[in-house]
C-alpha cells in the first residue's frame, strides 16, 4: 500500500491513510522512541472545525493528524535531536465520539502507569508528565509512601 505522507501512522500493524478514517472522530496513540523504549500516549482527532471569516456556520476539515507528533515538549525536543525515523508511531484505538476519544486517552494513562512506570535507569518510561491537568508525575513517581 503506497501511503502519502511521511513516518505514517500504523494500526494493527498496517499503514493507516486518510481512506481509513470512515466516521471515525478520532484516535488514541502511542509513539515510541525506538533509541532508548521511552514512550508517550495521546490522542487526536481527525477533524477540526473552523469557522471562515465572514461566514456563518463552522466547516468541517481533516485535522493536521498525518503530520501530528504530540504535544510533549520533552518529546518534541527528541524528536527534533534524534530525528523522526527514531520514533514508531501506532494508533491504539479508534473512536466515534469526541468523547470516547477522551476517555479512552485517559484510561489507557491511567492502565499503563504513566507516571510511575520507568526504565531500567529509574528515568520515567512514559514523556507523560500529567494525567488531565490534576494529577503530575512529580506527586508519583519513586514516591514509596
Amino acid at each position: 500500500m503506497e501511503i502519502a505522507y511521511e513516518y505514517p501512522w500504523t494500526y494493527n500493524n498496517q499503514y493507516f491513510d486518510s481512506n481509513d478514517i470512515g466516521d471515525y472522530f478520532g484516535f488514541v496513540y502511542l509513539i515510541t522512541n525506538k533509541s532508548n523504549g521511552r514512550k508517550y500516549i495521546g490522542r487526536k482527532y481527525f477533524w477540526s472545525f473552523r469557522k471562515p471569516k465572514g461566514k456563518k456556520r463552522k466547516v468541517k476539515q481533516e485535522s493536521n493528524w498525518k503530520k501530528y507528533w504530540g504535544s510533549c515538549d520533552e518529546l518534541k525536543e527528541d524528536i527534533k535531536i534524534l530525528g523522526k525515523d527514531k520514533f514508531k508511531r501506532e494508533i491504539l484505538s479508534l473512536h466515534k465520539t469526541q468523547g470516547k476519544v477522551n476517555f479512552e486517552e485517559t484510561r489507557q494513562l491511567f492502565y499503563h502507569n504513566v507516571l510511575t512506570e520507568s526504565l531500567d535507569n529509574g528515568e520515567p518510561l512514559y514523556y507523560n508528565s500529567q494525567i488531565l491537568s490534576r494529577y503530575y508525575r512529580k506527586d508519583y513517581f519513586n514516591k514509596l509512601d
